[in-house]
């Protein structure tokens, strides 16, 4: 429990974090892998370079502050954020390291107006919300172990290479020794750790695992990013370097943003490659399922689109089902008036794409009266904010 003398300094800190988040925590990320490079073999550097990371963090911090007398209210944070934290390989040594670089940066940023009771509240609080972590992350890794799954990484062989669209590749990954691997839910994503050539560190990324769990193995579907912008590295080196029989480091599934068992209407919206977790979730209803399914998908055109006859040979089984294929190089834009038709009633609706998709499908959605607990969505990469 935190002095009540510690969580009025740390409310009192709210305005200054509001204006200056931002530049503690990308002080801190500077400095701290100045002083620790080992962890660039953790950490994203493409959501580094574009300052993703940064953002997401500074969200954090300011949530926590806004919170303190109450961290229970920011418990589902706190899980997605462990989800990844488990799936990287995040582990209790790290938690003092990020605590004293992040203080260093707070007083770097505030200089004369960080004094030491501001600090030493600080410290404080980081050692609270740091045991929280841990203790989250560690339930998760025993979760995964008593799955049948592994802690940290495990090298899984690429089984097969399949081309799916001019831009996506799936690849599938099985144990060396022909064992199942753990089960997952729909929705989750695996943690891929590769060596490219000509990197100094080991690069991590997470990919939605993109079908139904299956006895054929984890299969991500991979879109090939410009090669010259930071995505590219890796996905890059997925398409054109990584060969069947390659031995590849490889998470136990993790994540939230899964497909919630009901009865109600559900409606899946894509939009590019946020197609692969919504395919995973449709190809995991049972063929009988009862529930009213539309599923609207959204691509340049058809020569990118990812799955699509897999979505439509699913769609033709279920015995109440659509599914409708908009392509923007034919001005075919998700509109209101669509979403309108294809949400029914009190149906659950899942959303994935890039961040403007989402932004611009929920905020239709919600003006259409769905209701905030009927919408599920989940971002690539670390955690962001939605625009209003």
């Amino acid at each position: 429990m935190l002095k009540q003398e510690t969580i009025q300094i740390i409310k009192a800190t709210v305005p200054v974090l509001e204006v200056h988040g931002l530049e503690i925590t990308r002080t801190f990320y500077k400095n701290m892998f100045q002083s620790h490079p080992e962890l660039l073999n953790i950490f994203n550097h493409t959501n580094q370079e574009q300052g993703r990371q940064q953002t997401a963090l500074a969200n954090t911090v300011y949530a926590a502050a806004v919170h303190i007398e109450n961290l229970e209210a920011i418990l589902p944070a706190v899980m997605l954020i462990a989800h990844k934290h488990r799936s990287l390989g995040i582990l209790p040594e790290h938690y003092p390291i990020v605590g004293e670089n992040l203080l260093k940066a707070i007083k770097e940023v505030l200089g004369d107006a960080a004094t030491d009771e501001i600090i030493n509240a600080w410290a404080e609080a980081y050692g609270v919300i740091a045991d929280v972590f841990i203790q989250v992350e560690e339930e998760l890794y025993q979760k995964a172990e008593n799955n049948g799954g592994w802690r940290l990484f495990k090298p899984l062989k690429v089984a097969k290479k399949v081309v799916e669209s001019e831009l996506v590749t799936s690849v599938y990954f099985v144990n060396e020794d022909g064992s199942a691997l753990p089960s997952y839910e729909p929705g989750q994503y695996i943690s891929v750790r590769v060596k490219v050539p000509g990197e100094e560190y080991l690069m991590n990324r997470q990919y939605t695992l993109s079908q139904a769990s299956a006895e054929d193995g984890y299969r991500i579907s991979v879109k090939r990013e410009n090669e010259h912008t930071p995505n590219g590295r890796v996905s890059n080196y997925i398409h054109d370097t990584l060969q069947v029989g390659d031995l590849v480091d490889v998470s136990v599934p993790a994540g939230q943003f899964v497909l919630q068992e009901t009865t109600a209407p559900i409606t899946f919206v894509s939009g590019g490659i946020g197609v692969t977790p919504l395919n995973s979730m449709l190809q995991s209803l049972q063929n009988d399922a009862t529930n009213a399914v539309n599923f609207i998908q959204c691509a340049r055109n058809e020569k990118v689109v990812a799955f699509s006859e897999a979505i439509q040979e699913k769609v033709d089984v279920l015995p109440n089902a659509t599914y409708t294929a908009l392509y923007s190089d034919a001005d075919e834009l998700i509109t209101k008036e669509l979403l309108t038709e294809k949400v029914a009633d009190n149906a659950d609706v899942y959303v994935c794409g890039p961040v403007g998709f989402m932004e611009a499908v929920i905020k239709n959605l919600r003006e259409i009266g769905v209701q905030d607990d009927k919408i599920h969505y989940e971002f690539f990469g670390p955690s962001m904010q939605l625009a209003k």
